[in-house]
């Protein structure tokens, strides 16, 4: 495989449609981040998109379209690089393209599995991307109320908090929020069962102290824009595994 895989027409023209512009060098940069990807898996599932035209929309435009999100976000101290942190980054997506694209902001790669970690790193080294970090841990133990003794922590650290299949919006809020600032936004790419998420969500929005800011249409799919109003509970988020096992405000109502 080439070092850089050519954007497909239709990518160039969902991006048009969208109002995204590519400034020069861009492109074949995100083309060289495809060919990592693809590489890659075909040594280790990262993603079950294996044509490249499929790679294009559904990877590389989806992770695009945050770009206003990031556009409407603001550092809480003037001069200060505005800070993102993407919650189980995976393969890469959406926190590479959009760190290819916007090298002016700090990208942190959340990401728990070690083969996906060391693919992450991989491609920071090879595209020696300088605003990028990748951090391998859970959300819910960087994300906690208290720090640890030693290793890293993440809570209230970030304007903009990213997450893509990371789970229903209970679910996905509860990792996430704890790691935005208070002002700061978390921005969930979901599908067209958004709305339904939202409303089994409404409780764990409001124990988490977020607001509904609003939601996105894309060609690709919806996303879902939270405000974190008020420092999150201590109480938030629960022990590795629990918010998944048990979404917060669903069914039974949680201890405390």
């Amino acid at each position: 495989m080439s070092n850089s895989t050519e954007p497909t027409q239709a990518f160039f023209e969902a991006c048009a449609g969208f109002g995204i512009e590519l400034e020069s060098g861009e492109s074949p940069r995100l083309g060289r981040f495809v060919s990592l990807l693809m590489e890659a898996n075909e040594r280790t599932n990262l993603t079950a998109i294996r044509e490249v035209d499929e790679v294009w929309i559904r990877h590389i435009f989806d992770a695009l379209t945050l770009l206003p999100v990031l556009g409407n976000c603001e550092p809480d101290e003037p001069g200060r690089s505005l800070r993102v942190c993407d919650v189980g980054s995976g393969g890469g997506v959406p926190g590479l393209p959009l760190a290819i694209v916007r090298s002016d902001v700090e990208f942190t790669l959340l990401e728990a599995t070690g083969r996906k970690v060391a693919f992450l790193e991989h491609v920071v080294e090879q595209m020696q991307l300088d605003n990028v970090r990748v951090v391998q841990g859970r959300a819910e133990r960087l994300g906690a109320p208290t720090a640890p003794e030693d290793g890293l922590w993440l809570r209230d650290r970030f304007d903009c908090v990213t997450a893509r299949a990371l789970g229903r919006i209970a679910v996905a809020s509860e990792l996430c929020v704890p790691l935005a600032r208070v002002g700061g936004v978390v921005a969930l790419v979901k599908g067209q069962r958004a709305d339904e998420e939202l409303a089994e969500a409404k409780r764990a929005l409001h124990m988490l102290h977020v607001a509904h800011a609003g939601t996105v249409d894309t060609p690709t799919g919806r996303i879902v824009v939270l405000e974190k109003l008020r420092s999150t509970p201590r109480l938030y988020p629960r022990r590795d595994g629990e918010p998944k096992r048990s979404p917060l405000g669903v069914g039974a109502k949680p201890a405390g």
